[in-house]
């Protein structure tokens, strides 16, 4: 094969290559919602799988689980053994205690009510009894409420949470 042959060849196997790899480019083009969207359903993939359930002294809980990242992160953390939080008594009207690190935020003004377990400046996990508007990551909220205020208490206590497969 001659040299203008050879150089023929490889021209149009380039031509061809920039040909399929501009036509792959528009079919995959994504908006950033999409981008977004797949990652959120990536990163909660087999969360809804879990049950997360919250022990107070002799009483248990069912949570339902939020859909987000840190929600996510959350039960990740809970996954290979329970996790005890000590929580203090705040404003009449909820529990909060620091978690020991730090989860993703995504923040949004929302009022509380009984029952709502939130994320607080990326490590606090806070517990209601009462409402509140203020600027929350939403975690979770108890299923049946039946004897959470009584269980709540006054004063400190400690909580479990745990992980188990449905």
């Amino acid at each position: 094969m001659n040299m203008v042959n050879m150089k023929t060849r490889l021209m149009r196997i380039l031509f061809l290559l920039i040909s399929l790899s501009s036509s792959a480019c528009e079919s995959s083009t994504y908006t950033q919602e999409e981008i977004e969207e797949e990652n959120n359903h990536e990163t909660n993939e087999g969360v809804e799988e879990m049950k997360i359930i919250l022990e107070i002294y002799q009483y248990t809980f069912d949570l339902v689980l939020e859909d987000n990242l840190a929600t996510s992160e959350f039960v990740e953390m809970i996954k290979e053994e329970p996790l005890l939080i000590e929580l203090s008594d705040y404003g009449g009207f909820e529990k909060v205690g620091p978690l020991g690190r730090n989860l993703s935020q995504e923040d949004e003004k929302i009022t509380t009510k009984a029952g709502d377990i939130v994320l607080y400046q990326g490590n606090q996990i806070v517990m209601f009894y009462g409402s509140n508007t203020w600027s929350y990551t939403p975690l979770a909220h108890v299923s049946d409420l039946t004897n959470w205020e009584e269980a709540l208490g006054k004063g400190d206590i400690t909580v479990t949470f745990s992980a188990q497969k449905d």
